[in-house]
């Protein structure tokens, strides 16, 4: 294709806009919009097959929902819901405004979006998903779940992150570029015969997705038979709406005086998980300093200083460095807000159920990047802490039940922690020889989890090569 392509004036037809984009141009010079360079000219383009179908969602009164935005920390790459925000009529953001149902194709307007081409074939009617998905619905003519598979074959994805999409940062491409392409006509009866031969391979799939563990439970796993914890004991106790307390018990880590039932329950919770360990220890004994970080005006243009984001605090206890957002603005002390490797974070907002997550930062860095006010960072005194193994016990279950129970905030959806609930944090801490045999067993665990995925890849990739395959055959 070369660097360089000469194009006609005559060539501008091909987008309304007149688009003058190089990467859009190249795609057009070479395929058109036959991106699958299909022969045979029986051709048909997606918007004679995909219906646009986005119908508002209509909230009511005191009915909670489960919320889907476009992040991936709410749908895996393999287009499976791992988890949801509870939105209601009165606290959900703007962009949560969709309704889907079982018949519904959905895709990320997103350029570089990780999650594929989703269905469900379960009851949606509780769900409301983002306005950053397009929503189809499929002729009758065409096999929805052939049209699924085709949206998430490499050749699609490749023209979405390459050649259509518009604008810099976080960019995305518009609904009729994508319904522009072409493939082949195919009968009905010649799609059914191709899932039937997809059919197997889904089996394995989801076997394969059966093995799979989620991140959170093989860091809490690990460290309930390391403590020789019950944890069904411990969701009895979490699920309690009624006990007595004596005064006396309500002073108990209590500086404060709080009077919340939650924070009172968190004692009776913390004291059946830790009557047995010996090693218990509040966090304030080994912390040397706290600070957070610095949010300023931002865009997702790539111009400026790097910020990271929420969403890079990961449940496997890393931050991730692919920053979205950038900002041209300074400050005299910038430096002191940059991101350094060894670094260990916490989120100080979030849901009740991810509020506080934590991370290291082990990637070396290239780059300034600087880290939100969202983040709080922690120094320990390392001489009886490792940070990864910190990490991995904020985001176990006994950091995920003390912060539960001691974060602020009257909308649930969004609550925060402070210092002052880190330095109250009551852990155990064993001598860093046994935290770094807790670690190497998180990580192997989660180390076969990559070898599933990368199986499950496999076999995805598989379906992709036959459907593409059908695609471009000459068969009427």
């Amino acid at each position: 294709m070369g660097l360089v392509q000469t194009i006609k004036f005559s060539d501008f037809n091909n987008d309304e806009l007149f688009r003058m984009d190089a990467k859009f141009h190249f795609l057009n010079k070479r395929f058109g919009w036959n991106i699958f360079d299909t022969k045979n000219r029986n051709l048909i383009s997606l918007k004679d097959i995909l219906v646009p179908n986005c119908k508002i969602f209509k909230y009511e009164n005191d009915e909670e929902y489960k919320g889907i935005p476009t992040g991936r920390d709410h749908l895996n790459e393999f287009g499976d819901i791992i988890s949801y925000q509870v939105v209601t009529k009165d606290e959900h953001p703007n962009r949560l405004k969709y309704k889907v149902n079982s018949n519904c194709i959905l895709i990320s307007s997103l350029k570089g979006a990780k999650t594929p081409a989703l269905s469900f074939d379960f009851d949606l009617s509780n769900y409301v998903f983002s306005n950053g998905f397009y929503v189809f619905e499929v002729s009758k003519q065409w096999n929805k779940k052939f049209m699924l598979y085709l949206l998430r074959t490499k050749t699609i994805k490749h023209i979405l992150d390459n050649h259509i999409y518009r604008g810099i940062g976080i960019s995305s491409y518009k609904e009729n570029d994508l319904l522009k392409v072409q493939i082949q006509n195919i009968n009905l009866q010649i799609q059914n015969k191709v899932i039937e031969k997809i059919k197997p391979i889904e089996k394995e799939i989801e076997t394969l997705k059966t093995e799979k563990e989620d991140t959170l439970e093989i860091i809490s796993d690990v460290f309930l038979k390391e403590f020789n914890i019950n944890f069904e004991e411990v969701e009895k106790l979490d699920n309690t709406k009624q006990f007595n307390l004596k005064l006396k018990h309500t002073i108990l880590k209590n500086d404060l005086l709080r009077a919340s039932f939650k924070w009172h329950k968190l004692e009776i919770i913390q004291s059946y998980m830790y009557k047995d360990i010996k090693c218990i220890e509040k966090l304030s004994k080994f912390i040397i300093s706290t600070k957070n970080g610095w949010s300023p005006q931002s865009s997702e243009v790539e111009e400026g200083t790097p910020i990271l984001g929420q969403e890079h605090i990961l449940k496997n206890g890393q931050i991730s460095l692919s920053a979205s957002k950038f900002t041209i603005l300074t400050r005299n002390n910038i430096e002191n807000f940059y991101i350094k490797k060894n670094d260990f974070f916490v989120s100080r907002g979030n849901t009740v159920e991810l509020v506080a997550l934590a991370g290291l930062v082990t990637d070396d860095i290239e780059d300034d990047i600087l880290y939100p006010d969202l983040y709080i960072k922690i120094d320990f005194d390392e001489k009886y802490i490792d940070k990864q193994y910190m990490a991995y016990l904020f985001n176990s279950f006994f950091g995920r039940i003390y912060f539960k129970h001691v974060a602020k905030g009257k909308n649930q959806t969004m609550v925060k922690v402070s210092s002052k609930e880190l330095y109250d944090f009551h852990v155990p801490l064993p001598n860093k020889t046994i935290q770094q045999e807790i670690i190497n067993k998180i990580k192997t665990q989660i180390d076969l989890q990559k070898d599933i995925d990368k199986q499950i890849k496999n076999k995805q990739d598989e379906i992709s090569k036959i459907i593409e395959d059908s695609i471009k055959c000459d068969a009427e």
